[in-house]
């Protein structure tokens, strides 16, 4: 099943090219044929790497009783520019070099089937062949594209108990730690013989201190934010949100979201996960391989063997050491979590009282124009004393019927005389009124302004009790005072 389902998806898989390389160390019971070699691999000698023929033959003439004690033999792609060659379903070699180096070096079939995996992935488990096991791993890391351009690495590894040679395919981009991995592995030549090695080489570079720093800083950048937004007294002016009295909300949700993305970079749960199958993966290893030629050992054997043992013991305390590293970081993380969340309360707090101050306002603005339509009664009541008078007096002011004399009576005065007194005595009391109630809405308008800053600051006091209750480091417990 296992390789009809490979060659099912091999099949679906496209090609992409790529620089490749190989990479062979050997240690041997006499030191002096050991050996580090690193070069390219045209594709010609590609079957001729596969199986050893050749310019990659081992060494046939050698001094009596040399024996081959470890080693390691990789294809590696270790400078992969192309923007697809991280993508689901894609490969980076031809489908029938690839079958061929996946048989040959009897690596994971499954590998291919991990193509279209995000994040931290690691698997082992032995293959089927008891009389000459191998133990496969497959340990890669890939992301989705960013500016184009893809981005993660690959592994697939396979130790023969039998031999002591681990076989593998490597792939990595340049923002991969794929370089300083294999370089650090070059250092290590005589541990070659742990299929762990190279695993924990890239895990201790996944989780180096630059992680740690980025949350150093994501913690920095949020304490810039409370500052800011909870109007502490030690905010720098560089660190203000305002503009001319005015909150800057694009750059507030700006550094929320970038703060936010930089915390959950690398979260620690996923790694926890990394860990526990990389010490099952050594435990696997350490069963088989103290059962494997436990006799007839030669010193040097024995003296290698006494190496590899040491190294599994260091990996092991490291693996710890990894597990609690990751704990203290989760709850570093989950406390500044916390504390973003309060911040975002704060913002929204924010802006719920600049909308409601924002609608009192527009509440107050409506009510004056509603008494503003009201002046156009008022400018209509201007003409009812005249109009009354006229009608109260133009019978016995104007005379129209014929030959009368005279037609406009000499007690026209009269009219004028009460008229126009009445009109300035109606005007002025409306201005009077109207001014008095322009002042009462000033009056309104500064309380309502006062009222909102003070609910404003009562808030911030508030949130600012809140983010500094914060502090403590989660899942953490204070002792109680004796």
């Amino acid at each position: 099943m296992d390789d009809y389902m490979f060659k099912f998806f091999v099949d679906e898989c496209r090609v992409v090219e790529e620089k490749t390389s190989y990479i062979e160390i050997f240690n041997y019971s006499d030191p002096f044929y050991n050996s580090v070699e690193e070069h390219p691999l045209p594709m010609s000698e590609f079957e001729n790497f596969l199986n050893q023929r050749g310019a990659f033959e081992p060494p046939q003439k050698m001094r009596e009783g040399t024996k081959l004690l470890s080693g390691i033999r990789l294809i590696v792609q270790k400078d992969a520019q192309h923007k697809d060659t991280f993508m689901p379903k894609v490969i980076s070699l031809q489908k029938e070099k690839y079958m061929s180096m996946i048989r040959t070096l009897k690596l994971p079939f499954r590998g291919i089937e991990t193509s279209s995996v995000v994040g931290p992935f690691f698997w082992c488990a032995y293959d089927q062949d008891d009389d000459d096991p191998h133990l496969q791993i497959v340990h890669r890391k890939s992301d989705v594209r960013k500016k184009g351009k893809t981005r993660g690495w690959e592994m697939m590894l396979s130790y023969g108990f039998k031999t002591g040679i681990t076989t593998g395919f490597m792939k990595g981009t340049p923002s991969s730690d794929i370089i300083q991995a294999l370089k650090h592995l070059r250092e290590c030549y005589g541990q070659v013989g742990h299929p762990m090695l190279l695993p924990t080489i890239i895990l201790s570079h996944d989780l180096s201190p630059a992680n740690d720093q980025k949350q150093r800083d994501a913690r920095d950048w949020l304490r810039r934010l409370e500052n800011a937004v909870s109007l502490r007294d030690e905010v720098e002016p560089e660190e203000q949100y305002f503009q001319d009295g005015i909150l800057s909300i694009d750059g507030l949700n700006r550094d929320l979201v970038e703060c936010h993305s930089h915390v959950m970079w690398k979260r620690p749960q996923a790694y926890f996960a990394l860990v526990r199958e990389m010490e099952l993966s050594m435990e696997r290893f350490k069963v088989l391989w103290y059962d494997w030629k436990k006799d007839f050992l030669t010193d040097e054997e024995i003296a290698h063997r006494k190496t590899i043992d040491q190294l599994h013991r260091s990996m092991i305390a490291r693996m710890e050491f990894y597990r609690v590293k990751l704990r203290g970081l989760e709850n570093y993380i989950h406390t500044t979590l916390e504390r973003l969340k309060v911040q975002r309360e704060a913002r929204e707090a924010r802006l719920n009282l600049e909308i409601a101050g924002e609608q009192r306002r527009i509440a107050h603005a409506s009510k004056r124009d509603s008494t503003a339509m009201k002046t156009i009664s008022l400018m209509g009541a201007l003409f009812l004393p005249g109009t009354y008078l006229a009608s109260v007096f133009s019978m016995t002011f104007f005379n129209f019927q014929s030959g009368a004399d005279p037609v406009i009576s000499n007690w026209l005065w009269v009219y004028f005389i009460i008229t126009v007194p009445l009109t300035v005595l109606i005007v002025g009391s409306w201005i009077w009124y109207d001014r008095r109630k322009e002042a009462r809405y000033a009056d309104d308008d500064k309380e309502l302004e006062g009222d909102i800053e003070q609910m404003e600051v009562s808030i911030m006091k508030s949130l600012r009790r809140r983010t500094m209750s914060k502090a403590n480091t989660w899942n953490s417990t204070i002792s109680p005072a004796p």
